[in-house]
């Protein structure tokens, strides 16, 4: 962390969720997979889980050529996820989410979530 970086009095967090539900995620009638964004929404508020792991449902995260876009920040980085579908892996997410509430630290993303690993960005920023 820089020295000089600030810091929130309020609230410190272990990482943050991001959902995406742009212009292709989460659309049924376009024939995208849904995102179950109230349901994730109501297990966060029940249980607390903000406290650990912060959700954010966002406006569109791309690339829209994978749909269904979960970008997960924590300290040591950003992981992306793409095509993140069916009731499961949104489980798993949420079950990783309390877990990670539970022990009170980070734990790694489970191995369920390796077939959706999004390569975001050009490595090393190549053009």
């Amino acid at each position: 962390m820089l020295n000089d970086a600030l810091t929130s009095r309020t609230q410190s967090q272990l990482g943050q969720i991001f959902l995406c539900r742009g212009c292709c995620c989460g659309q049924t009638q376009r024939g995208m997979s849904d995102v179950p964004v109230e349901r994730i929404k109501a297990v966060w508020k029940a249980e607390k889980l903000n406290r650990s792991i912060q959700l954010t449902v966002s406006g569109c995260l791309g690339p829209c050529d994978l749909p269904n876009v979960v970008l997960v920040l924590t300290p040591n980085g950003a992981e992306w996820l793409a095509n993140v579908s069916g009731d499961a892996l949104y489980e798993t997410l949420i079950d990783w989410s309390r877990a990670c509430h539970a022990e009170g630290r980070l734990l790694p993303l489970p191995a369920a979530f390796d077939g959706h690993r999004l390569e975001r960005f050009l490595p090393g920023g190549a053009t």
